[in-house]
């Protein structure tokens, strides 16, 4: 038998001698290069998930991977037998919805005040002439997530939305969370990971359908080790206490008046306008990065006078309790679970997840696949629904533990598919870290959940996520419906919103001054809140804990 390729779902037969690139040219697979096969940019990572040892052995241009990835210009295949499964680290685009800019409830109308402006030909930059062109203005807002990252296209003339493109974070090579990739940074020189993510960013431009140098600036949010890596900055600090990036130290010691970041394209390498700005979104504190500030932007709590929480659950989940008159955040060293790593059957919300589950009174098993395909594997909606119905069916108890004495539960027989009480572990300490983050940020400002007027759920995992499931385990708090607001990625919103308003961008940064930061690991309860959030129980709402 003859060996084969799938990459990306396509299939080709894989001669030896052939390089894994060279195959996927062959099948219209878009393998990102700036050195065309050299081996030099790093840049055309694939993981390979089933036939390693089909393929020539790693070069030293591939000492720096980790076990399961390869450069997919130096990986040749040797054997001429048996398959040889692999993907790029840029697989189907993912799910990407977000709030209307407008908010219920905000009643304010977005201004439109870019930074980019034009007289006759010349177009400005505050002010300044950068380029004379009489052609349109855009921008690009970002939202840098450590799973998957979305660009949105602006024209700044109208405030419209021409394109959207994501993809999966290509720094995953060096780890799942940001911890790992801060390590990664730091024990490799030559800014890997910022080169990678830079690469892979280049192609998504070029794909957009607009000349690149009518793009005049981009507006980057992303938690404060994405975003810092992007911008090619040290990130060693925010691994060690007080977990601070260069720029807020900077911002700390007087050296700078904000911790938002500025670079030119030309100095970033990437395909827009050479003189367009690159603009950092300000972070709040620690590892409440720039992305959480922009979900502020988002939900206008600048101007907002109930009370309200924010929670966007994901790798490193960030928190917000209060208003435009006190503001308090925390952030949840929560992990990848609940975005499909680190779980036997896990996986991201892409084509082939299973993100729905529902178990019949008769144990049979129920799914809903993203793009109606074969399934894979489960993302984190699906996860969430599983916990819940195994839960409700009495298949486990609070503890995390199978009734029947079993140590995996069958999802989809034929396709192998099965989760394993290890994966209730990993499931229960990510949900243990937010609940204690929920509990905490709740004492210190001294009102109970209850006392909440809206609780919004950020987040492309938050936006999926079933009410009714994520309730009955305890991953959000008991509270009605209506006061339960899901919001989708309010990150990119909230870049929008900087992107195409000068003055909520300068409002945004003047707000992150005054959001007093609640670091949760200092609180003597945090342990006991830890362990009691592990169990799968419904989380309460009504006391206002000591």
């Amino acid at each position: 038998m003859a060996t084969t390729l799938s990459i990306n779902a396509h299939e080709t037969a894989a001669p030896v001698g052939a390089s894994i690139f060279e195959l996927a040219e062959q099948v219209g697979v878009n393998v990102p290069t700036s050195c065309r096969k050299q081996g030099k940019c790093r840049e055309c990572l694939v993981e390979v998930v089933e036939g390693m040892d089909r393929l020539t052995p790693r070069g030293p241009e591939e000492n720096y991977l980790k076990e399961g990835f390869r450069l997919s210009c130096r990986a040749r295949v040797i054997d001429g037998s048996g398959e040889i499964r692999c993907h790029t680290m840029r697989r189907a685009a993912m799910q990407v919805e977000s709030v209307a800019i407008n908010l219920p409830g905000s009643g304010r109308e977005q201004p439109l005040d870019p930074a980019i402006t034009r007289e006759g030909d010349r177009v400005l930059l505050d002010g300044k002439e950068i380029a004379r062109s009489t052609g349109p203005l855009h921008g690009l807002a970002m939202d840098l997530g450590t799973t998957t990252v979305v660009v949105r296209l602006i024209n700044l003339a109208t405030g419209e939305t021409v394109a959207t493109n994501s993809f999966e974070n290509p720094q995953r090579f060096g780890g799942s969370d940001v911890m790992a990739r801060i390590q990664f940074d730091t024990d490799n020189p030559g800014r890997l990971l910022q080169r990678t993510l830079l690469g892979y960013l280049t192609h998504a431009i070029e794909d957009f359908p607009v000349d690149p140098l009518t793009i005049y600036e981009l507006v980057v949010a992303g938690n404060s080790t994405m975003r810092d890596l992007f911008f090619g900055l040290n990130v060693y600090s925010i691994g060690q206490k007080p977990y601070w990036s260069l720029t807020q130290s900077a911002y700390q010691e007087g050296r700078e008046s904000s911790t938002a970041l500025s670079r030119t394209a030309k100095e970033l390498r990437l395909p827009m306008h050479p003189a367009a700005r690159v603009y950092g979104l300000p972070i709040v504190s620690g590892h409440v990065g720039a992305d959480a500030a922009a979900c502020l932007l988002a939900i206008d709590i600048a101007h907002e006078y109930r009370l309200v929480a924010l929670m966007d659950i994901g790798t490193n989940t960030e928190l917000f309790m209060g208003n435009r008159k006190k503001l308090l955040a925390a952030s949840c060293p929560a992990g990848p679970a609940f975005e499909g790593r680190a779980i036997s059957c896990g996986m991201p919300g892409l084509d082939g997840a299973i993100a729905k589950i529902r178990i019949d009174d008769s144990g049979r098993v129920d799914t809903q696949v993203i793009g109606g395909g074969e399934p894979e594997g489960i993302c984190g909606s699906g996860l969430i629904d599983l916990l819940s119905e195994l839960r409700r069916t009495d298949h486990m108890n609070e503890l995390g533990r199978f009734v029947d004495g079993e140590s995996e539960f069958t999802v989809d027989a034929a396709h192998g598919i099965t989760f394993h009480e290890s994966d209730m572990n990993e499931l229960a300490q990510a949900k243990g870290a937010n609940v204690a983050g929920l509990q905490i940020i709740s004492k210190n400002y001294g009102q109970a959940m209850a006392d909440l007027d809206v609780f919004y759920l950020a987040g492309g995992f938050g936006r999926h996520l079933d009410i009714a499931a994520a309730r009955r385990i305890g991953l959000i708090p008991d509270l009605p419906d209506e006061k339960i607001v899901q919001i989708g990625n309010a990150a990119i919103e909230g870049a929008s919103i900087a992107l195409l308003s000068v003055s909520r961008r300068r409002e945004l940064e003047e707000l992150v001054e005054s959001i007093q930061h609640i670091e949760l690991e200092t609180d003597p309860d945090f342990f006991d809140h830890f362990v009691a959030g592990c169990q799968f129980r419904p989380l309460g709402t009504t006391e206002v804990l000591e």
